[in-house]
């Protein structure tokens, strides 16, 4: 379970925390959803809780917990992304691994190919998760039960946002592995600390992730930009830049704060959350000087 309780009237057990701003809110939402790790009681997996770990972006919450005290939303997942990936869009299916009919259209992304659709096939490259193919309604009430509520939450904060300033801000906070693995497109390839992904331009205002990469920059973070990460669901969802919504990925290097063998976190925790903490502090102003 989350150590952070969230707001009670807006968190959904189970599902996901959300913590409002303390203080003046600004025009800002950050959101986590790949660092829950209550594996539900359905999840009939054949693998070890160290390889469903791997898919796990540990901490990530925690590591961007000073949001609400600039007063931003900070919203996280509670459920798995191996069991549901609320980063991939609800027909972005891979129908071998579904038993039945499927009664919704259904269009696979490249991820899917690597058995990394909104319902994941494969923990790491070879490795099935389940032993089994999964029922249609299995699949379809992962999606009613987390997958909808988690970008309801979502869009309901950034439309908040946007209605109260005229503009919202959405960073979609994630962590990668040190170096691209074989279900990856950068496959043995070391990553820098930081990669930005607005899906080419596509997500944001060119400032935004301008802004952000210099923020990270100034702080002596390597940044990467859109590679090998262009951005996912949630971003693309998300954004609508002409009319005022802007969202933006953010991957931390694991190797920049834990242990990617036993998950713990590793001395680099407290400078990387201290680094942070400015970063959001000094990302807020760049929010403020654009609200209406």
């Amino acid at each position: 379970m989350s150590p952070h309780p969230g707001d009670p009237d807006r968190s959904v057990p189970g599902v996901l925390w959300r913590r409002d701003p303390r203080g003046a809110p600004i025009p800002l939402v950050v959101d986590s959803p790949h660092n829950g790790t209550d594996w539900p009681d359905d999840f009939d997996h054949i693998v070890t809780e160290a390889e469903l770990m791997t898919s796990v972006d540990r901490f990530v919450d925690e590591l961007f917990a000073h949001a609400p005290a600039v007063g931003a939303t900070l919203i996280a997942a509670q459920f798995p992304r191996a069991y549901i990936d609320a980063n991939r869009a609800e027909d972005d299916l891979d129908l071998a691994l579904i038993e039945g009919d499927w009664p919704l259209p259904v269009n696979p992304g490249e991820k899917t190919e690597f058995g990394m659709g909104v319902v994941r096939r494969y923990i790491l490259k070879g490795r099935p998760i389940y032993g089994r193919r999964l029922t249609v309604d299995e699949v379809m009430r992962r999606l009613e039960t987390y997958h909808r509520p988690y970008h309801a939450a979502v869009s309901e904060a950034i439309g908040d946002a946007h209605q109260r300033f005229g503009v919202a801000f959405h960073l979609d906070c994630h962590s990668m592995k040190p170096v691209g693995n074989a279900m990856n497109v950068d496959a043995g390839a070391p990553r820098p600390d930081v990669v930005l992904s607005d899906r080419e331009g596509v997500t944001c205002d060119r400032a935004f992730i301008e802004t952000a990469a210099s923020l990270l920059g100034d702080r002596g973070y390597r940044v990467g930009i859109n590679h090998p990460y262009k951005g996912a669901e949630l971003v693309a969802r998300h954004s609508d830049p002409a009319a005022g919504r802007h969202s933006l990925q953010i991957e931390l290097n694991r190797a920049l704060y834990m242990d990617v063998e036993t998950f713990e976190k590793s001395a680099g925790f407290d400078t990387l959350k201290a680094d942070l903490d400015g970063f959001l502090e000094d990302l807020a102003d760049f929010v403020m000087d654009r609200a209406v």
